[in-house]
């Protein structure tokens, strides 16, 4: 009964927890309905960011909505551009050093912009870990949609820090769902791998 109450009470996170993990399993498979997917889920944790005082992530939330109609646009752009079969998707490509360098910076300006703000204008409760969390998972969502294999790196660090940081909250959907977004990282890794182009 307990479980049943719990579940009724936290009904949104819940759906929002599922909806993520299909995402990932469409990622994994670089299915283009990923991106609405994306949309949906998105919608669902700007309200759980917000009700919880997660404000960068409520914010992220946010960019996953835009990144994800570039992202089907990119990716559908892509596949209707050229008559060759061989050139007709966008595909898994590796970071190349000068791409690499301009995805640091933007996240290092980030970081220190996101904390700024957080730590000065609201009550969020880990200022430095929900910037961190965050501005990581603008570059990475940037390189998902760009198909760059080295994205899945930094899921695996976001995925980790945000089941602890959620653990802590009691954010226990949320955390689990982070938790298999790790997991599922690694599996994504070794799917994309098999499909690099040089």
């Amino acid at each position: 009964m307990e479980i049943s109450r719990w579940l009724m009470s936290n009904y949104i996170e819940v759906f929002g927890a599922v909806t993520g993990i299909v995402y990932v399993l469409l990622e994994i498979r670089q299915n283009i309905w990923l991106w609405p997917l994306g949309i949906i889920t998105s919608a669902v944790y700007i309200w759980v960011f917000f009700v919880n005082k997660f404000y960068a992530d409520m914010s992220l939330q946010c960019y996953y909505l835009i990144i994800s109609v570039l992202g089907w646009y990119w990716w559908t752009r892509k596949s209707m551009k050229d008559a060759d079969e061989d050139q007709r998707s966008l595909y898994v490509s590796r970071i190349k050093l000068r791409t690499g360098i301009l995805v640091f910076s933007v996240f290092i300006l980030l970081y220190f912009l996101i904390w700024f703000v957080l730590q000065r204008f609201t009550d969020s409760p880990v200022p430095e870990w929900d910037s961190f969390i965050t501005s990581l998972s603008i570059v990475a969502t940037w390189m998902l949609a760009r198909k760059i294999y080295e994205h899945w790196y930094l899921w695996i660090v976001v995925n980790s820090a945000s089941a602890l940081i959620f653990f802590t909250r009691e954010l226990y959907p949320t955390m689990i769902l982070y938790f298999v977004y790790g997991v599922m990282s690694l599996v994504g890794m070794r799917e994309w791998k098999k499909t690099i182009r040089t």
